[in-house]
């Protein structure tokens, strides 16, 4: 299957022509691409990068989400894997990313507290618990070299997506088209303005009025 996979976006990425075609040039087009979630697309393959180049060509903005099923982040060393598998695709793509824990609403209440913690890792802490379950000397200094450097340069968070609250899904919407700058370009009426041209209206009514 992932070999039918890689051969179909192969195809795909010699095809753009006719994605430029079905995409069009609407100004504001808000545009979702849902992406494969076969990783070796991402750290093997040029083919998504020759994606984003294309769109960027197209002066689309463009933005990669990844991802991550909370009920795999349940333990520190699937963490940490879930971790390099969204910096790995970061730094393959070279676009702003958000990362999202998604399928929060299917945590149970206990499973939500301990999840918490993950949001914003203590990377240091967690060096101890991987190799406790690992229980094996052989990869605690690269297990800790790792933790290292994700914690030193800060470079993946994720936010949690709950479908089931409103508020959570605005707050990633937020981000992203914070990410894309979506809308920077719109004119927007000043409301005050309305108020004066309003109020203008009236007193010359009025004046009018008077005169008569």
């Amino acid at each position: 299957p992932n070999g039918g996979l890689v051969f179909c976006m192969e195809y795909f990425a010699n095809n753009f022509s006719w994605l430029e075609e079905s995409l069009g040039h609407v100004e504001d087009d808000y545009i979702l691409f849902d992406c494969p979630g076969q990783i070796e697309l991402y750290t093997h393959l040029p083919v998504m990068k020759q994606l984003v180049e294309q769109l960027q060509q197209w002066e689309f903005r463009v933005c990669g989400v990844f991802l991550v099923d909370s009920q795999f982040m349940v333990e520190s060393f699937k963490f940490i894997s879930g971790i390099l598998a969204a910096l790995s695709a970061m730094i393959s793509l070279e676009i702003p990313q958000i990362n999202i824990m998604t399928k929060m609403d299917l945590l149970s209440k206990k499973a939500k507290k301990e999840i918490e913690k993950y949001l914003d890792p203590d990377m240091y802490s967690m060096i101890e618990d991987s190799t406790n379950i690992l229980k094996s000397k052989m990869f605690k200094k690269l297990t800790k070299s790792i933790c290292g450097l994700i914690d030193d340069y800060g470079m993946v968070r994720f936010l949690p997506f709950d479908r089931s609250d409103e508020e959570s899904i605005n707050i990633v919407l937020q981000h992203i088209d914070f990410t894309i700058q979506y809308g920077e370009d719109l004119e927007f009426k000043e409301p005050k303005e309305c108020e004066e041209d309003k109020s203008a209206l009236v007193d010359e009514y009025f004046q009018d009025h008077v005169d008569e």
